[in-house]
Parts: C-alpha cells; sequence; structure tokens
C-alpha cells in the first residue's frame, strides 16, 4: 500500500490527510486483535491462529482494489479487515517460539523469524513498482493476496504447535528442546491482575509505544518522503525504500547472534536487553536528527538505512523480553504491548499526515526522536531480563 497509495491518490484525487487516513485505516483492525491473538494463541496454539489469520488476510488483500473503486469507506473497512488478520500474527509466533527454543537461542530465533517481515517488505517494494508500471496498481494487491494461499497449504502440512506434536521430530531434539524452553503446556486461566501489577510489564507496553511510533512512519511514508522531499520517481522511491529493510533484516540477526553470544558468555539479560533496546532507541533518534543537515538525496536514504539498520537491535531487547519474564504468557504479553505499539502506528501515521499539512518532515521525525528518547529512559530503568511470572 505504501506504494501504491502514490498512483491511487493521483487517480482519486486525494489529499495527504487522507493518505494518513488510509494509512492507518489497517491499525484499526490491527489494533482490535492484539491481546485475542495472544489469548487464542496460548489457550489454542499458534498453528490454527497464524494459520487462519494468513487466509484472512489475504482475502482482505485481494478485495483492497475493488473497495477502492466502491469508494473510501469501502477502502477504510477492508484495510480495517486486513490488519484484525495481521494483528493476531505476532502474538502466534511469539507463543510458537518459546515452545520450540531453547533460552540460549532464543534472540537469534526470534531475529530471523521477525527478519521474514522485513524481507517481505523488501519483496513488496521491490517488485511494486513493476507491477504497477506493467499491470496497473490493483495487479499488487492480486499478486500479493494470493501467495497466502500457497504458504497455507505448506502451513498445514509442516507446522506443529511444539515438539510433542511433531512425528517428524528425532528422539534426541525433541528432549533437548522439551528440557531447556520454558513454555510447554497450553495456560488455562490469565492472572490479569498480576501480569499489569509489574512494572516490567509496563515498561514493555511504554517502550513498544515508542518504538513503533518511529518504524511505523518510515513503513508507511517513506515512499511519499522519497517522492516528495528527494524527487524520486515512483521506481526509485520502491527500489530505494528496499535499501533500509534490506539493513534491518541483516542487522535484526546480527544483533540476535551478538545477544546470545554475550548471555553465553554470562552477561545477565537484564544487561543483554538493556544494551540491545537502547542501542534501538539512540540509533534512530541519532539518524532522524541527521535527516535535516543532510543536502543529497544518497546521504538520505544512508541515514534512513542506518536508522532502521539500528531500530533492529531492538528485535533481541523488548521484542525477546516477552519471552523473557513471562514464558508461558509470552503471546498475551505481546498481544498487551504491541496493542500500545500499533495504537502508535494509528496516531503516528494519521498524525503524519496532518504535519505535513500544517508544518514539515523535520517536525515529523522530532516527534519520532522524542518518543525515543522517552523509550530509552523508561527501558533502563524498570525493564528486566529475568522471569517475573510463572
Amino acid at each position: 500500500m505504501s506504494i501504491a497509495i502514490l498512483p491511487m491518490s493521483a487517480e482519486y484525487g486525494w489529499n495527504l490527510t487522507t493518505v494518513g487516513l488510509i494509512q492507518s485505516s489497517f491499525f484499526w483492525g490491527y489494533l482490535l486483535t492484539q491481546v485475542a491473538g495472544g489469548i487464542w494463541a496460548d489457550t489454542l496454539g499458534g498453528k490454527a491462529v497464524l494459520g487462519f489469520a494468513v487466509v484472512w488476510w489475504s482475502i482482505a488483500t485481494i478485495l483492497t482494489p475493488v473497495a477502492a473503486k466502491l469508494g473510501l469507506p469501502f477502502l477504510l473497512v477492508v484495510r480495517a479487515f486486513m490488519g484484525v488478520g495481521e494483528g493476531v500474527a505476532m502474538p502466534a509466533m511469539n507463543n510458537m517460539l518459546s515452545k520450540w527454543v531453547p533460552v540460549s537461542e532464543r534472540s537469534r530465533s526470534l531475529a530471523l523469524v521477525y527478519s521474514g517481515m522485513y524481507l517481505g517488505s523488501v519483496t513488496g517494494l521491490a517488485f511494486s513498482p513493476y507491477l504497477i508500471h506493467t499491470f496497473g496498481w490493483p495487479s499488487v494487491f492480486f499478486s500479493f493476496g494470493s501467495l497466502g494461499t500457497v504458504w497455507f497449504a505448506a502451513w498445514l502440512s509442516k507446522a506443529s504447535n511444539s515438539p510433542l506434536e511433531d512425528p517428524s521430530l528425532r528422539p534426541a531434539e525433541k528432549k533437548l528442546i522439551l528440557s531447556s524452553s520454558l513454555s510447554k503446556e497450553p495456560i488455562k486461566s490469565i492472572p490479569w491482575k498480576l501480569i499489569l501489577s509489574k512494572r516490567p510489564v509496563w515498561a514493555l507496553i511504554v517502550c513498544h509505544f515508542c518504538h513503533n511510533w518511529g518504524t511505523f512512519i518510515l513503513l508507511t511514508w517513506m515512499p511519499t518522503y522519497y517522492h516528495q522531499v528527494l524527487k524520486f520517481n515512483l521506481s526509485d522511491s520502491g527500489l530505494l525504500c528496499v535499501v533500509p529493510w534490506l539493513t534491518m533484516a541483516v542487522s535484526a540477526n546480527l544483533g540476535g547472534w551478538i545477544a546470545d553470544s554475550l548471555v553465553s558468555k554470562g552477561y545477565s539479560v537484564t544487561t543483554v536487553r538493556k544494551i540491545m533496546q537502547t542501542i534501538g532507541f539512540l540509533g534512530p533518534a541519532f539518524f532522524l536528527t541527521q535527516l535535516s543537515h543532510v543536502d543529497s538525496p544518497g546521504m538520505a536514504v544512508l541515514c534512513m538505512s542506518c536508522s532502521q539498520g539500528t531500530d533492529a537491535f531492538s528485535q533481541s531487547g523488548l521484542y525477546s523480553n516477552h519471552q523473557d519474564i513471562a514464558p508461558r504468557y509470552s503471546g498475551i504479553l505481546l498481544g498487551l504491548s504491541n496493542t500500545a505499539g500499533v495504537l502508535a502506528g494509528v496516531l503516528g501515521t494519521a498524525a503524519t499526515g496532518y504535519i505535513l499539512q500544517h508544518g514539515s518532515w523535520d517536525n515529523v521525525f522530532e516527534v519520532s526522536v522524542g518518543l525515543y528518547l522517552v523509550g530509552t529512559v523508561v527501558w533502563n530503568l524498570f525493564s528486566t531480563g529475568e522471569k517475573i511470572l510463572d
């Protein structure tokens, strides 16, 4: 959508405020299913929840061009429906990782899985301009939406909720995983009062908000920034947007390797999580402040790439922390914190359109930098890597 919105807004005559509304409508639905997705994953298992979600959002993707032709209200509803499906994905993934991955491999596994999202962005941004120029903007939604059915067929036949349910797993490997992973059986009741009484839980929630404000603005508005400020055409905007996301995929895995290496060398999990997340906050804050000082498109892309690259260290910071502090409730906990993160996406993407009509891109980046700094303080004061919930 971040690429297709350019020809769509030209065709339908949308202003920047309307574009911001469309970009944020995805997050309306995404916000609704964060906690619910965590509950479903932790009680029903991640396989069914994630499989159903992919089918749901693939259908919504395919229906997007139809909805746009019917009118703006229909498009907003379909985008929100897509968000409903995608909202359960991260809680379901977190639930499965907590069952499948030993603690000593947690950062690397999470970074590897989440880097798939970055590579998905790379693929979408790289191919969308070609599809738009060759077949028209609706082809983007038809082609990518159809890929979900291919994935679903493989998922049904290959995935298992836990090592206990996988008939193809070697006994030795099953024994290794079960002896070193902390989350095993589905939960039967959720101690909401206990969960919400813990300061590290609130540190996760606040920091997820601060982190996602900047991340989602770059995700949804980056092609527009390249097109308006740097004067790139549609193809250039798409291809150059690939660079920051490719950087994220690489640095997320690098950060995961560094984090697990530090843990294996005897550093406490708390220290490692604080180091990685501090990089994930202060790195983007620094490079976004440099954007107002650069005088060439190449340097602007470099700053964006460095900002996103250091942001990816968050995969070994706050995104790994849910499994640290509450392995049995990791899906629910991610749902809680990501609700705050999605709220940042809703407010941030919509507010960016408003800010750009009344201010400048510098104002947009200043808000993100301020929140990154707040997140740094809160994380270092209140987070922990120790288990606080059994």
